[in-house]
């Protein structure tokens, strides 16, 4: 089974793109699913958010207050950091559990995972092979600014805590890109899921 890994910066439409995986038939998983999963009270990862950040990102039936921490941590390098040291163990355990078990069940001929953060992690090997999502980066926060409200200075603080598009494109196998239509967008998926399903008949390298 080739292990594709599905990736790009903030609103480049990733999720867009990993539905579009999944009505072909390709068995998918979302990385920041799994995050909340791993954040949800009683978890491990919640007690040790509350003893690094304290009990004010929480609100008062005990669940994360998420706007709270991500307005700290996209304010400070470090704590963001620290979120993550604590975040993403845990979330790149279940990806190698769901891995496995699709592989043993599914007999399908591809996995993907959408993980936004794969490169900025160092994960990137523990996959075949790796699709990056892009768009021009005026189109990120425009779709930033529209989708959450924020303002220009906020949306790029966003986009500066993930590594430039650019970067991720020069390390992608395949890349779609999404400035255009939905239409484009779809035919680009398609051709990309041809090209993989190609690449796991012929062997993964």
């Amino acid at each position: 089974m080739l292990k594709v890994a599905l990736t790009g910066g903030i609103a480049t439409g990733k999720s867009y793109c990993l539905a579009r995986f999944a009505g072909l038939g390709v068995p998918v998983i979302d990385a920041d699913r799994l995050a909340r999963e791993a954040v949800e009270p009683g978890t491990p990862a919640m007690d040790a958010i509350r003893a690094r950040f304290g009990p004010d990102v929480f609100v008062p039936s005990g669940a994360l207050d998420r706007q709270r921490l991500g307005a700290i941590v996209f304010h400070d390098g470090r704590a963001r950091r620290d979120l993550e040291a604590i975040v993403h163990p845990e979330v790149y355990r279940r990806i190698k559990a769901w891995s496995l078990e699709v592989e043993a069940g599914s007999g399908h001929p591809l996995a993907m995972a959408d993980i936004p953060l794969l490169f900025e992690t160092g994960h990137e090997h523990e996959f075949d092979r790796v699709v990056v999502v892009a768009c021009a980066p005026a189109r990120q926060i425009e779709r930033l600014r529209t989708r959450n409200a924020m303002s220009e200075e906020e949306a790029q603080r966003r986009l500066d805590a993930q590594w430039p598009i650019a970067r991720k494109v020069d390390r992608a196998n395949y890349v779609i890109a999404t400035d255009a239509t939905f239409e484009d967008t779809n035919r680009q998926v398609d051709l990309t899921y041809r090209a993989l399903t190609r690449d796991a008949w012929g062997g993964a390298s």
